[in-house]
């Protein structure tokens, strides 16, 4: 299956090859990946690290909720009530 760097293959040997070169990049991804979990669960103060990123994590979903599921008042509504409380304290 190898080719000249130049010379185009077909279409089934370049999926392979992209295949191939996806997987090579997961499993060192991975790799990477899994020697920094080690490293830090070697370290004494792991449950620290540990409570520290649930809390970071915790903030972040805050935030993401925040941001994306609670639907902010409709402006003229918030002037509304403005006015109603302005007009109330008027009166009283």
């Amino acid at each position: 299956m190898t080719r000249e760097a130049g010379r185009p293959g077909r279409l089934d040997e370049q999926a392979v090859l992209l295949v191939a070169g996806l997987a090579d990049l997961a499993v060192s991804t991975v790799g990477s990946a899994l020697g920094t979990v080690r490293g830090l669960l070697r370290r004494s103060d792991a449950a620290d690290l540990a409570a520290q990123a649930e809390h970071d994590l915790v903030a972040r979903g805050r935030l993401v909720l925040d941001r994306y599921a609670v639907v902010p008042p409709a402006h003229l509504e918030v002037l509304a009530q403005h006015a109603l409380a302005r007009r109330a304290a008027d009166e009283g």
